[in-house]
C-alpha cells in the first residue's frame, strides 16, 4: 500500500513563547528522538521549548498539571505543553490501563485547562513500529505533536480563526 501524503500545515510564528515538552522516559534512544522533532518544530517557529522528564507515561498528565500551576503561579513560563513516551503492547495489560489512562487524562487536562497541547505519546504494537514514528526523518511523531501544540497555541492566540 502506498503511503498517503501529509498535508502540510502552515508554520506558526510563535517568537516569544516557551513550550514545555513532558516526557515519559523509558527508551532512550526513541525518547531522544520524539525530542529531536519536536524541539525542531518549536525552533522552525521561533518558539523556545524546555525537557522535563518523568518515570513513564502515566506521570505525564500529573507533571503538566503541576507546570501548569507554576506557570499560573508565576514561577515557570509556560505557553504550551507535548507530551512524549513510547508504549510497547507486551503480555499484559499493562499497554492498555498505561495508553488509555494517559491519553485519556492528557485529553481531559487539555480541554478541562484550555492548553496549547499536542500528545506524542507512541502506543504501538513493536519496537519496529516505534522506530519508523519517533525518527524525525520519517514519521516525525515528536514534531507532529509539537506542531499540534503551536496550531492550538496559534488559535489561543486568535491568529487561526
Amino acid at each position: 500500500m502506498a503511503e498517503a501524503a501529509r498535508r502540510a500545515l502552515p508554520v506558526v510564528d510563535a517568537k516569544g513563547a516557551h513550550f514545555v515538552i513532558v516526557e515519559g522516559r523509558y527508551y532512550d534512544d526513541l525518547n531522544n528522538q520524539l525530542i529531536a522533532g519536536a524541539e525542531a518544530a518549536f525552533a522552525a517557529s521561533g518558539a523556545t521549548s524546555e525537557v522535563v522528564t518523568m518515570p513513564g507515561a502515566l506521570e505525564i498528565p500529573i507533571a503538566i498539571e503541576m507546570i501548569r500551576q507554576q506557570a499560573e503561579d508565576g514561577t515557570r513560563r509556560a505557553d504550551g505543553f507535548v507530551a512524549l513516551g513510547v508504549v510497547i503492547r507486551g503480555e499484559t495489560t499493562h499497554y492498555e490501563i498505561v495508553s488509555n489512562e494517559s491519553a485519556r487524562e492528557l485529553i481531559a487536562l487539555a480541554t478541562r485547562r484550555r492548553l496549547a497541547f499536542g500528545n506524542g505519546i507512541l502506543t504501538v504494537e513493536n519496537l519496529e513500529q516505534a522506530e519508523v514514528r519517533a525518527n524525525p526523518a520519517k514519521g516525525d511523531k515528536g514534531g507532529d505533536a509539537a506542531r499540534a501544540a503551536l496550531a492550538l497555541y496559534a488559535l489561543k492566540r486568535g491568529d487561526i480563526r
